[in-house]
Formats: structure tokens, sequence, C-alpha cells
């Protein structure tokens, strides 16, 4: 048994926790959850600090456990949010729930020997539950006045949309989920981010007056930018966990683009590195940030987490190509996610066989007029393919195309255009 809950302090985890939290963990091995929204078929970014935290907690000794929210996902959390959300069918629950199971695996180990982490669906109870005898055993140990005044709610009562009752109702689920794993497996202790922290203080209440026994709390931060932007959301949308959605070259790109300012807490946060190794890491960030050693690290080492060793070494060849790397043997799909953001033209078969680099560059929007595209040739800023043009007389063929469908063109250090052969 490590000391998780050192391990949180040092990190930055620690938001907010009940009193005897430390205590409790300190003394033997605990069972703790956290929930997740099923809403989609992949997790985000947003979600990687609360399973870093099971993380921590089983390589700490205790056991995680992971609910899959396909019984709260029904009525849809209201933290944090100004609209009611979509309600979604029991099928596309169970579609995103197995998309999220295996998102999950990759971080939590399910066969371990000693505390094995474990997955369940809270939809097992909740879609079970009779209304009269969940109004009658759970719902009179909760006070209006309080739930009224929790920020979730008040927040959004002061909204001309204001809330529904079935949004309203959601913090008394929550509390009953705790309420369910105390019994099934003596999970006492529920962690989450600290918007989290009215409803999972209700559970651990209601875990003290129905079975007369103590359960804790521990809230995490919730992360905004150095520029003030909340943690994950990019120009490009969300970060997605899933490679189908937000591939491992973009997915890494994400994290080798971390503002200075962030990356020694998202090294504290989202890697399994010594604290040890992450000083060194801050040192190189402070003296040398040109480098941007920090954020290579950071990438690797949550990119590998994620996806492999494979899909890493694929997301580096990919990220030096859009430097000026070689592009041999890159795949067709690589291609197109490394240039899907750059300027591209379509251009028939037939008409580039035999049209001069001049005309080409022009058509590609890589120059405005013949003149300006020579002298860029003349000057050597011109690169075909990642390799640098000289002969202003070139005249294309299909064997310049890659794959035989795409030319990519290269004006001075990263102005690149993509030339689609049709």
């Amino acid at each position: 048994m490590s000391n998780f809950f050192q391990e949180l302090r040092w990190r930055g985890f620690l938001h907010t926790h009940t009193q005897q939290a430390e205590q409790h963990l300190a003394g033997s091995r605990v069972t703790g959850y956290i929930g997740f929204d099923p809403t989609a078929s992949s997790l985000h970014i947003g979600s990687l600090l609360p399973i870093m935290g099971l993380l921590h907690l089983q390589r700490g000794g205790h056991v995680p456990v992971a609910i899959a929210g396909g019984g709260t996902g029904m009525i849809g959390d209201p933290s944090g949010k100004t609209h009611e959300r979509k309600l979604l069918s029991l099928e596309d629950i169970e579609a995103n729930l197995d998309g999220i199971k295996k998102q999950l695996a990759q971080f939590l180990d399910f066969n371990a020997a000693a505390n094995p982490a474990k997955l369940v669906n809270n939809a097992d109870w909740l879609t079970k539950l009779s209304m009269m005898e969940f109004l009658r055993d759970i719902g009179k140990h909760f006070s209006i006045n309080e739930m009224m005044a929790k920020d979730s709610v008040r927040n959004r009562l002061d909204k001309e949309q204001g809330m529904s009752f079935t949004e309203f109702s959601y913090s008394l689920l929550q509390s009953y989920d705790y309420l369910e794993l105390f019994d099934r497996y003596h999970c006492t202790l529920q962690m989450g981010g600290s918007d989290q922290w009215g409803n999972i203080v209700s559970g651990v209440d209601l875990i003290r007056r129905l079975r007369g026994a103590e359960a804790h709390a521990i809230v995490f931060p919730l992360i905004t930018t150095a520029s003030g932007v909340k943690f994950g959301k990019t120009e490009g949308g969300t970060v997605w966990l899933d490679p189908g959605r937000t591939s491992p070259y973009r997915f890494y790109q994400f994290w080798m683009n971390t503002d200075d300012r962030d990356v020694v807490q998202y090294l504290k946060f989202f890697t399994l590195l010594t604290e040890k190794t992450i000083l060194g890491l801050e040192d190189s960030a402070r003296t040398s940030p040109e480098k941007r050693e920090a954020q290579s690290v950071l990438a690797r080492e949550v990119t590998r987490m994620l996806h492999g060793e494979t899909a890493l070494e694929a997301a580096v060849r990919a990220s030096k190509v859009f430097f000026g790397g070689e592009l041999t043997g890159v795949a067709e799909s690589e291609l197109l996610d490394i240039f899907s953001d750059v300027p591209s033209v379509e251009l028939p078969r037939p008409q580039l066989e035999g049209i001069s680099l001049i005309d080409l560059m022009v058509a590609a929007g890589a120059a405005k007029s013949k003149g300006e595209a020579r002298r860029a040739i003349q000057g050597g800023g011109i690169y075909l393919n990642n390799i640098r043009i000289a002969d202003e007389a070139k005249k294309m063929s299909l064997g310049d195309a890659m794959h035989g469908k795409f030319i990519v063109l290269r004006k001075g250090g990263k102005n690149y255009f993509l030339v689609k052969v049709a």
C-alpha cells in the first residue's frame, strides 16, 4: 500500500475532501469510485483527470470502481450546464457504454490479482427502482432548501430556461448510487470534479443516515488553462480519447501545443512520471523553453498511455513530416490527417501530367503569379513532397503524386498546400 493521498497532494489533485479522508485511506484497502457520463461513444480529455485519479487509487493498492452511468445518463447531470441535455435512448446509451469500457481498460487493470478494477452500470439498479419506494425511503432524507442552494441548481434557476424536475432529481440518483455501491462492494470513497462536491457529500450523508457508516469524498480541481480557457477546448473542437474521432497524431499535437505556463502541471496531472523527473523537466522549461522538452515528454507519455507504442511512433513520425521530415513511407490516412487543415486544390489526373511546377504552384495557391513562383524556386524556398526543388523548369508527372493521389507543396518553413489528384 503506497500513500495514495500523498501522491494526489503533490500532483495537485486535491481541491476539497472530507475531513477524515486521508486517515481513512491510510488505514487499509479502500474501494472508491468515479462516475462517467455515457452521452457519447467516447470519453474526451476532460475525463482524463478523473481516470488518472482512479489509476492512482489502484496503484496505491486500493480498488477502483468506474460507474458507466447508463441509468443517470438517461437523466443528464446539470452540473456545469446552462441548458438541459438531450435525453438519450437505451440503445444509444448501450452503444456509448461499449466504447467507454474499452477506453477505461487502457488505464485500469481489470485483472489485477489483489485489487482488480471494476466497471459497473448504474442502470442495473436505477432502472429497477420503484418510484414510490424511492420517494419514501430515499427522498425523505433530502431537503429541498439544501438542493436549491447547490451551485448546479442555483445557476440554472437564475437563467430564463430554468431546470426540469428530471434534472433536479439527478443529485438524489447520484447519492443513491453511492449507497448502492456501499452495500454491494463496501465502497467508502467517491471522487470527481469539484463541481460534483454537493452531489457527493449528499451521498456521504445518505450513507451515514441509512447505514450509520462513514463514507468519504475527494474532488479534483476543474482545469483552466493559463490563458483562461477551459481545459480541452480547442479551435478544432473536442479532443476525444477514441482514435477514430481524434487521431493519435492530433491527440499528440494537442499536448505538444501546451502553453509553457501549463506544461508542468499537466505532467503532474496526466503522466505517471516521478516528482524528481518532473522537477527536471520544469527546470528545462524554465531555462530552455525553446526546446519544448517538457511538451515533448508530456505528449509522448500521454499518447503512449492511451494509444500504445505503435500509434505513438506513427504520431511522432507524422509530426516530423509537418516540420519538413521525410514523406516516404507515410500512409495515405496519415498523410490526409497531417495536412487536413492546409489549403488544398483538386486537379484532374490528365491535367497533372506535364504541368509545370510554376503553374501548379499558382493553381494550388502557393504563389499569386508565375513570376512570384519562379522567384520562390530560385530563392530555394519551394519543396515538393518535402524535397527542395531548384529547377524552375520542372514538369510534373503522376510519378510525383504520393499514393498516386497527393502532391504536397511547401513554401518556406511551414506553409503547406495539398494537391489532390482527381
